[in-house]
């Protein structure tokens, strides 16, 4: 019997995989996940941690090197707890980390690497629905030429 991870392999060569990482439980979900495909399609895995500066700016006219420095070094966290989760399961991954908008550097991240698919996790209502809805959804998905996919937590 085929499982669905087999499936996908006979459907599309996906050889490079982007799984986008936030900690949030949909994240985790989306990493197990991407996890499971990148090792049985045997693809090379990238792991991106994104300081979306919109999130934390807050309308301030100034934005405080303070907040700025404690906001980089949870994101940098956050990018190394997924790297050590992909690694205990068995996934050698390249991190990366960037500052900017997730609807911006997800596809910029995603071109210049050449990735054939991106896992992201998703809740309505959740932290990436204040971008992953409406104009920004589609203006994501017109900016690569690669699969999406979305693990959809409820």
């Amino acid at each position: 019997m085929i499982d669905r991870f087999q499936k996908v392999r006979i459907m599309a060569p996906f050889n490079r995989v982007l799984l986008c990482y936030d900690a949030t439980p949909e994240g985790r979900r989306a990493l197990r996940c991407g996890a499971a495909l990148a090792q049985q399609l045997q693809a090379e895995t990238h792991l991106l941690a994104i300081m979306d500066c919109a999130w934390w700016s807050g309308g301030y006219d100034a934005l405080s090197p303070m907040k700025f420095d404690i906001d980089e070094e949870a994101a940098k966290e956050i990018l190394r707890e997924g790297t050590e989760k992909l690694r205990a399961w068995g996934v050698t991954a390249t991190g990366h980390f960037v500052v900017g908008s997730a609807v911006d550097e997800i596809p910029r991240l995603a071109n210049s690497l050449e990735v054939d698919l991106i896992v992201v996790g998703h809740r309505p209502g959740g932290f990436f629905a204040r971008w992953w809805t409406g104009e920004n959804h589609a203006e994501l998905l017109n900016r690569v030429s690669c699969g999406v996919l979305f693990e959809v937590s409820e």
